[in-house]
């Protein structure tokens, strides 16, 4: 009993125990908090960024023109989110200007493609009648 008796002696009293208690807790929230809160995403803006300009640079404008500005859209959105410091809707803007102008680069590089084959392909058939009008 004695023990007991000691072991009294040392704890608070009840106020200053439930005090250091609520302090406990409402730290642990604020911590909570501050892990939950998201990084800026600017290894996705330069990413994505760079897809916009290897799409423009690619001929996107020519060849996938609405492609490209939704892609130049959906960044300016994604850069307006970052100085809001909304990084959530800036990562998810980011992503899908990445997308776009990756579509819009396919695209274009596509169109060149078939231009190219198509002039190879002209000149293969004018080639062929310079030899067939020779021939006769």
């Amino acid at each position: 009993m004695k023990k007991l008796n000691h072991l009294k002696a040392y704890q608070m009293p009840r106020p200053y125990r439930m005090h250091r208690i609520g302090v406990t807790v409402a730290a642990a929230i604020f911590m909570a908090g501050c892990a939950s809160t998201t990084p800026a995403p600017t290894e996705q803006m330069a990413v994505s960024k760079a897809a916009v300009s290897n799409a423009s640079s690619a001929g996107g404008n020519e060849f996938a023109p609405l492609q490209l500005k939704s892609a130049m859209e959906k960044m300016d959105a994604a850069e307006r989110a970052m100085a809001e410091k909304n990084y959530v809707l800036a990562r998810q803007l980011a992503e899908q200007a990445q997308v776009d102008a990756q579509l819009a680069g396919a695209m274009a590089r596509s169109a060149k493609a078939k231009k190219a084959a198509d002039a190879v392909q002209e000149d293969s058939r004018v080639l062929r009648q310079e030899i067939d009008r020779k021939s006769e």
